[in-house]
């Protein structure tokens, strides 16, 4: 087979089964993990996989640029906003992340909310601003422009300062073996920062987002309350996150 050939194959692999084990695939093929490991570095670098320790994972959509995200899985990202906003009480103090999603999130709130919005994204907090019962509390630091939030040990030490009875945190990776990723290590340390502060902390994971993976991790499966999604109930990795002992919340 050539090397075409097995990248198609292997590219065919992770669309159907959501993960490649170079071993079997070597096995399979009759040759050697090298060259399985070889094409997996090859589909890397072309953006097409997240290599992983013995094998690979599907690559996030989410890892494009903040301009280029806020024209993907618009509905999905409503639908899941709409979940999150459902958690918010009045009255109380809610930590929410950058990103599209979260900017979503936003939206979703009722103008009349009374409550408090903890945020270390610079473009959250300006549209919290139409939210008059609102109040605004923004961590700053070095902003990370991918998701427009700030990050860094200046973000992290600030964090240590608030507490919250809600994080509402974004991810560009949810996977049953892989769990909670995202594209920087400065961001996943700041995430891991921000859900140490809030008594129960939900993930927003829209539907392009399950079943892949990122470089950095997050945190693992079980130490978040719930992952927000509007993936249908019978989704491939709805159903292995379930089996697993993960709250899903989908829309029906």
């Amino acid at each position: 087979m050539l090397a075409a050939q097995r990248r198609d194959l292997l590219l065919e692999r992770l669309s159907t089964h959501g993960r490649i084990v170079a071993k079997d695939v070597a096995d399979e093929l009759g040759i050697s993990e090298d060259s399985v490991r070889r094409d997996l570095r090859e589909l890397a670098a072309a953006g097409l996989c997240q290599r992983v320790y013995g094998g690979a994972l599907p690559i996030s959509p989410a890892v494009a640029d903040y301009t280029t995200r806020q024209r993907v899985a618009i509905a999905g990202k409503t639908v899941v906003a709409g979940l999150a906003a459902s958690l918010v009480r009045p009255g109380s103090a809610v930590i929410l992340d950058g990103g599209t999603t979260a900017r979503a999130v936003v939206a979703a709130l009722p103008l009349t909310l009374e409550a408090t919005v903890i945020t270390h994204s610079p473009t959250i907090a300006a549209a919290l601003t139409e939210h008059r019962g609102i109040e605004i509390f923004l961590i700053g630091g070095r902003v990370f422009r991918h998701s427009m939030v700030a990050s860094g040990a200046a973000a992290v030490e600030a964090a240590q300062a608030v507490s919250a009875d809600l994080f509402l945190l974004g991810v560009t990776g949810v996977h049953a073996e892989a769990g909670l990723t995202t594209g920087d290590a400065d961001e996943a340390a700041m995430k891991r920062a921000l859900s140490r502060r809030a008594a129960e902390t939900y993930v927003l994971g829209s539907a392009e987002k399950l079943g892949t993976a990122s470089r950095f991790s997050v945190l693992p499966l079980h130490d978040v309350a719930g992952i927000l999604t509007d993936a249908p109930d019978d989704d491939r990795t709805v159903r292995e996150l379930r089996g697993a002992g993960v709250q899903v919340t989908t829309p029906s």
